[in-house]
């Protein structure tokens, strides 16, 4: 029974990552190309707000009931933008401080290169 419910939430995950919008967009936003756009894709998250504020004014003016569920997809989908943009920004601070190391490693090999001398012999990396 374990097994099978483990299953089932793996094809769903599969599923929504897969066909969603809004995680297509998120996908795309944790690729090292789409990290500097993290910061400013939380403002996607005015408008799932304000859908789901006219919503909730709508319902208490006597809407269908079943517009909460609109409600609470759209507060979700807002929080997932707002949450992933200092992820995302703090990702593209490592990944520069990481580029800019192996920038410096590869600037001081060919410098030793060029002199003569022999390369550096690393005998520990730090990961």
């Amino acid at each position: 029974m374990l097994r099978l419910l483990w299953n089932l939430s793996i094809r769903v995950r599969l599923f929504l990552r897969t066909y969603m919008p809004t995680n297509i967009l998120l996908n795309a936003l944790r690729t090292r190309r789409g990290l500097k756009w993290g910061v400013p894709a939380m403002l996607i998250a005015a408008p799932y707000l304000l859908g789901a504020w006219l919503l909730t004014v709508w319902i208490a003016d006597g809407g269908p009931g079943w517009l909460n569920l609109l409600v609470l997809l759209f507060i979700w989908n807002a929080l997932k933008f707002l949450v992933n943009g200092p992820i995302t920004l703090v990702i593209l601070i490592r990944a520069g401080l990481a580029e800019r190391r192996d920038r410096r490693l590869v600037e001081r090999e060919s410098a030793a290169y060029a002199a003569g001398d022999d390369l550096p012999v690393l005998t520990a990396t730090r990961l």
